[in-house]
């Protein structure tokens, strides 16, 4: 092991949601001097704007800072600062690959909640030393004891390990310092060896083409060096390297076990693939590193161009966003109701939510997306089985044999008392109880399988509704299984808009179709004639609405007379009204989109 080395520490810090990790990042930044008392804001690593107005970590960063420990060495930190939530946690766990450690942040006043026990797995998983951090002991009326408890209950780690802290106040930090020199191993690898670099993050500069970040496994990289990304075999020249402290910082090479950044002009943007090993040229390693297994989406939804922007623009965007966050997923789509757009794959509705966002607010496009929903398995009467992310794509119910929608295995932990209003949520959301333990006083960990059909529209909410915030949930994919599963479809004046076609439990469908079209009757403007909306399951219709035409007072120059004069003006204008409805087009606003969001 060379000397330089055994000075570097590479580690991340992984915690549930608003535990305190950007704020732990904060003060490493602050203490080591990374950055003067004037640069330095809340949350710095938090840079898009999208994190800094919801006060949430969706992409991580990566820092590198200097510290001088007790005995006067100098310490090299490789930080990464990771996101909390569960549909970042492809995010976490592509960070985890390029550190040694990981600080593992438990809030004293809320325990060890759902993300908690999911980054503790991943960390485990990729075989990193873990440094339990009990944050926030400057707050009143806290639970240290309680939380010991439970980390060494839930989540096996010795409570001798733990460290307190308040990243807010500084409390506590000069030890955390020394316990990240002591405990997390410095990386290995061999100096000599041929060029080995994961790639594990990287994002589009419109001056400077793709720029990627690296951890050197083994050898050095320089800048100047002819190199080989070895998925794809493209050969490029590195014409700078250098660290992220956190502003840019020229090197004229990086190191084995280092972390940096790496610009070769790389121009195609399906080159930098994450999870892709960088070599040399005219010495390639023998063999790629194992990379990363490829996000699997749980969600699906429709993206298409609307106002000004067009479909080269999107796909532009997509291309570019997509080589920021490897975890979103697309293909292209063609709708009769809405053109050419895509349909994209999400891990959860948060990451959609932000996904669209990003390419709304970063690219100026203006966006229709169609409801979410999530892949099934369709066997049909041969035998073949495909998987559908669409509902338009599902067949006639006469050839279908069976057809099969994806279970979650769900983790929730919640205090006791919102157990009732939890147990009836669940139920009505098809849930089966696997598990239910008690891990501490007043505190139980649910599991649950739960259809991901009746997870993906607003069951997060409610949860927290039900809990009053205080419950958290964890997913992970655990198979699928055979159901009752219709196709609803929407007509509007009898035609089916593919857009607004959704699969649905059979019990459920009459229900939803009634909800549904009353939703949009009133976010449909009315028209000159009157637009009939109706809800069916193949060829039978369960529910209908109308949405009303305009009228003129074509009365208002009668008076007196005969009624029959009246009634034949109107039944003029009537058969006016029904001549426009067979010519005229129904404009369906986004929101009668989204109306189906907010049904179930």
């Amino acid at each position: 092991m060379g000397d330089s080395m055994k000075t570097i520490r590479n580690f991340s810090i992984i915690a549930h949601i608003d535990h305190g990790k950007s704020t732990l990042a904060d003060r490493f930044i602050e203490l080591t001097g990374a950055l003067s008392a004037r640069e330095l804001k809340e949350q710095v690593l938090d840079t898009m704007a999208l994190e800094r107005e919801r006060g949430i970590t969706i992409k991580a960063q990566t820092v590198r800072l200097t510290y001088r420990s007790r005995s006067g060495e100098d310490f090299v930190f490789n930080l990464i600062d990771t996101p909390g939530h569960v549909d970042f946690s492809y995010e976490v766990s592509r960070s985890l690959a390029a550190c040694d450690g990981a600080l593992l942040v438990i809030d004293a006043s809320q325990g060890v909640e759902a993300q908690t026990l999911a980054n503790t797995y991943l960390a485990l998983h990729n075989d990193l030393v873990i440094v339990p951090v009990i944050n926030k002991i400057d707050l009143p009326h806290i639970e240290i004891e309680g939380a010991l408890e439970q980390m060494e209950h839930i989540l096996g780690l010795p409570r001798s390990e733990a460290l307190l802290v308040s990243a807010k106040t500084g409390r506590g930090l000069p030890e955390l310092f020394e316990a990240v020199v002591e405990r997390v191993p410095p990386p290995q690898g061999d100096p000599d060896a041929p060029l080995k670099a994961l790639l594990f993050d990287s994002w589009f500069d419109s001056y400077r083409g793709v720029v990627v970040l690296v951890r050197i496994v083994d050898g050095e990289l320089e800048a100047g060096d002819r190199i080989v990304l070895m998925a794809s075999s493209a050969e490029y020249e590195a014409e700078e390297v250098g660290y992220i402290t956190p502003k840019p910082v020229k090197s004229d090479r990086l190191k084995t076990g280092e972390v940096g950044y790496l610009i070769a002009g790389i121009k195609r943007l399906g080159d930098a693939r994450v999870g892709d090993t960088v070599t040399r040229q005219h010495r390639p390693a023998a063999g790629p590193l194992p990379g990363f297994q490829e996000a699997k989406p749980m969600v699906f939804c429709g993206l298409f161009p609307a106002g000004e922007s067009n479909i080269e623009e999107l796909r532009d965007a997509m291309e570019k966003l997509r080589l920021n966050d490897a975890s979103f997923q697309y293909e292209p789509e063609n709708s009769p109701a809405l053109g050419l757009g895509f349909r994209a794959g999400f891990l959860g509705l948060l990451h959609r939510e932000i996904v669209q966002e990003r390419l709304e607010r970063d690219y100026g496009l203006t966006l229709i997306t169609t409801a979410p929903s999530v892949g099934y398995r369709v066997t049909d009467r041969q035998g073949e089985t495909v998987e559908i992310h669409n509902p338009s794509e599902m067949p006639d119910p006469a050839e279908l044999a069976a057809i099969e929608e994806p279970i979650i295995e769900a983790v929730i932990l919640t205090p006791d008392r919102y157990l009732g209003g939890l147990f009836r949520l669940l139920e009505d959301r098809r849930g089966a109880q696997k598990k239910m333990e008690y891990i501490g006083p007043g505190r139980v960990l649910l599991t649950y399988l739960l259809p991901l059909n009746e997870v993906v529209f607003d069951f997060y909410g409610q949860l927290k509704q039900l809990s009053q915030g205080y419950a958290s949930l964890d997913y992970e994919l655990a198979g699928y299984r055979e159901g009752p599963l219709v196709r609803l479809d929407i007509l509007i004046n009898g035609e089916p808009v593919d857009a607004l076609s959704l699969i649905v439990h059979q019990d459920k469908a009459v229900t939803v179709g009634r909800a549904l079209v009353e939703r949009m009757r009133k976010v449909i403007p009315r028209q000159q004639y009157e637009v009939a909306l109706q809800a069916a399951i193949g060829k039978r219709i369960v529910a209908r609405e109308t949405v009303k035409p305009f009228r003129k007072d074509v009365l208002a120059k009668l008076y007196g007379g005969d009624y029959t004069r009246k009634m034949k003006v109107l039944e003029k204008q009537k058969a006016g009204k029904r001549r426009m409805r067979r010519v005229g087009k129904v404009d369906i606003p986004q929101e009668a989109f989204l109306a189906i969001l907010e049904v179930k």
